[in-house]
């Protein structure tokens, strides 16, 4: 079993508009409201791509129930807790005539330390039937920005590997932890390392970087693939993966796909090469979609001849 962890959960609207223009109204083409969170969103994709995975978390309110009872209409396995808050509502405006997408997050509930512990309690009660877990997304007010190290140090504690999609404090403090694998994007690496980088060169320096920072290994997410360092010691390298982007109808959530069919892969025990190939078969398939998590799993396989995987020799202070 699969654990993906969501603690700001939230119903995701997202919405098509051509020629989006702030300022004025428009009307939408297209809609779509389903829940949402990257680890709701990372586990719909696991549950479309036919691996065996629970979602947990956070919610409350009447807008908590609609999560539970659309997840449930997915046929998605659910154990969330019930906080007093009630679960936030983002929006999602995306303009298909120019690819660009708007995107704005209500923070979440506040919640309190009886409600953590009730969480904490239930998640160590579901490790002792998993795998592998997902810590994806923010957190909201009042659950301290060292919660996802504290996840990470209960996993590894039980020998489960785990895969950290976060960002800001909380995302550093989990990766101080030792989690196996980072995913973060451009614009979140840089952030982790404090500083902005360009060149090929500087992206696996960065690398390099956030490794030494806690985790095993990392991935920085691009466009057209992914760079990453994998393995330990004498067998850690550096692999660049790319695939022709396709012409997107949205690229919210590519990312959280991207971690989906990482997951899956190394739920099936297949190397680091091949379960980077499979993200970002994932990855891509998903921007073919409206709404977050969403693939096509057999479209997704299709593209994995199209996935170019290489190894890249750096020199020796890079």
């Amino acid at each position: 079993m699969i654990i993906s962890v969501t603690l700001n959960a939230a119903i995701d609207r997202t919405v098509a508009v051509p020629n989006f223009n702030r300022g004025y109204r428009h009307r939408s083409v297209e809609s779509r409201t389903v829940p949402g969170g990257k680890g709701i969103n990372v586990a719909r994709a696991l549950g479309l791509l036919g691996r065996p995975v629970i979602a947990t978390g956070l919610v409350g309110g009447p807008t908590g129930e609609r999560v539970l009872d659309q997840l449930s209409e997915e046929s998605l396995l659910t154990d969330f807790i019930r906080i007093s808050g009630e679960t936030r509502n983002n929006l999602a405006v995306i303009d298909p005539t120019s690819g660009e997408q708007t995107e704005i997050n209500e923070r979440g509930p506040t919640v309190y330390p009886e409600e953590v512990e009730r969480f904490i309690e239930r998640i160590e009660y579901l490790a002792g039937g998993a795998r592998l877990c997902v810590l994806a997304g923010s957190l909201p007010p009042g659950v301290e920005n060292e919660f996802y190290a504290q996840l990470v140090a209960t996993m590894r504690s039980r020998g489960i590997p785990v895969l950290l999609d976060s960002e800001g404090e909380p995302m550093s403090a989990g990766m101080r932890a030792g989690p196996q694998m980072i995913t973060p994007n451009k614009s979140e690496a840089e952030e982790l390392v404090g500083h902005e980088f360009e060149s090929r060169e500087e992206l696996f320096s960065v690398l390099r970087e956030l490794v030494a920072l806690g985790p095993a290994e990392a991935a920085i997410t691009l466009p057209d693939g992914c760079v990453a360092i994998v393995g330990e010691g004498v067998e850690q390298r550096m692999l660049e993966v790319t695939i022709d982007p396709l012409e997107p109808i949205s690229t919210v959530g590519s990312g959280d796909a991207f971690v989906a069919g990482y997951t899956a892969a190394l739920f099936d025990g297949l190397s680091p090469e091949r379960c980077l190939a499979y993200a970002v078969a994932c990855g891509a398939e998903s921007t073919q979609h409206l709404g977050a998590g969403r693939l096509d799993r057999a479209r997704a396989e299709s593209l994995l001849d199209s996935v170019e995987v290489r190894r890249v020799e750096t020199p020796a202070g890079v």
